[in-house]
């Protein structure tokens, strides 16, 4: 058994059993990889995948019981890897972090601007996707960290952490009937067609559910993942916005004014998380500091080195009722 062939396994799952796009992944050729699953089959005296003439049609259930104990392995090496960095060249490396595009613009900035001066050596990777697509990309060890307000928190493979609360803004036009009033109600913004994030973005959630334990039903009538898609349709008039308040400027956002939104919605707070039984190397424990100041390197290591869920769970709430 070789740790190559193991590779091939995970790329071909990883791929939906496309062996083609795995070795094109791995740089080798199909017939390669095929010889090498083949020959690990035979030695293992089962099969691990069925076969529609030279197509994978899914695994066995051998196959699913591997593909479990391969994922582990390669973590274990990859935390091997880590280990072995800290030690031979502990300001070098690679950071990759998955989270949402309002994180990406408005929180994340100032943090990679200090950790690039810290560690110049360091190559950072950031990806953009919905919450769901990063969480599974931490839970799947693709990437170090994923940022997130909204579904990581479904996620049992992942050590998640509270960061930092956060609240909204209505923002609509200079002339608007709105723009001037003091104290807004939710009974105000349902009277007006609502711009505003994705369901699944940005603490959204939270919205609606203000909105339906008045009793309302809002009238959304366009929604984006981006709060500068939002601010853009709000001063072409299509209705009244509701962003996270980090995202507007009055600087840069002309013609628009923010209204305060906090005593309408619960704050929402943004979350940190990581595959658990990672090893998490010196510089990651920085970079989560600097994003995060209450979570040091003595925090976050309570939050891996809890047992139990109930253990997990009550760290967290108790980081998020300091916040």
């Amino acid at each position: 058994m070789r740790l190559k062939q193991l590779r091939y396994i995970h790329e071909i799952v990883r791929h939906n059993l496309n062996i083609s796009a795995a070795s094109e992944a791995l740089y080798t050729s199909q017939s390669g990889i095929s010889k090498q699953i083949r020959m690990l089959e035979d030695e293992l005296g089962v099969e691990l995948f069925i076969r529609s003439g030279k197509s994978l049609a899914k695994l066995t259930p051998a196959g699913e019981k591997v593909l479990e104990a391969i994922i582990r392995l390669l973590e274990e090496e990859r935390n091997i890897r880590a280990i072995a960095a800290d030690y031979a060249a502990e300001e070098r490396g690679h950071l990759s972090i998955a989270t949402t595009q309002t994180q990406a613009k408005h929180a994340l900035p100032a943090v990679i601007r200090k950790f690039r001066q810290r560690y110049p050596e360091v190559t950072l990777q950031m990806h953009q996707g919905t919450p769901l697509q990063i969480a599974e990309l931490a839970a799947r060890g693709q990437v170090d960290l994923a940022i997130a307000t909204e579904g990581i928190e479904h996620f049992e493979d992942l050590v998640m952490m509270p960061c930092y609360r956060w609240n909204r803004s209505v923002v609509v036009p200079h002339d608007h009937p709105l723009a001037h009033q003091e104290t807004l109600t939710l009974e105000d913004l349902n009277a007006y067609p609502l711009v505003t994030y994705l369901f699944g973005f940005t603490g959204r959630s939270r919205l609606d559910e203000a909105f339906q334990a008045a009793g309302l039903a809002p009238q959304v009538v366009f929604t984006a993942t981006d709060a500068e898609v939002i601010k853009t349709y709000v001063s072409l008039g299509l209705g009244v916005g509701i962003i996270a308040r980090m995202s507007f400027d009055p600087d840069q956002d002309h013609g628009l004014v923010a209204l305060d939104a906090s005593h309408l919605f619960a704050p929402s707070t943004t979350n940190l998380g990581f595959r658990r039984g990672s090893h998490l190397r010196s510089f990651i424990y920085e970079f989560i500091q600097l994003f995060a100041p209450h979570l040091t390197p003595e925090v976050v290591d309570q939050a891996i080195n809890a047992r139990t869920s109930q253990e997990s769970e009550s760290l967290h709430n108790a980081l998020e009722a300091r916040l």
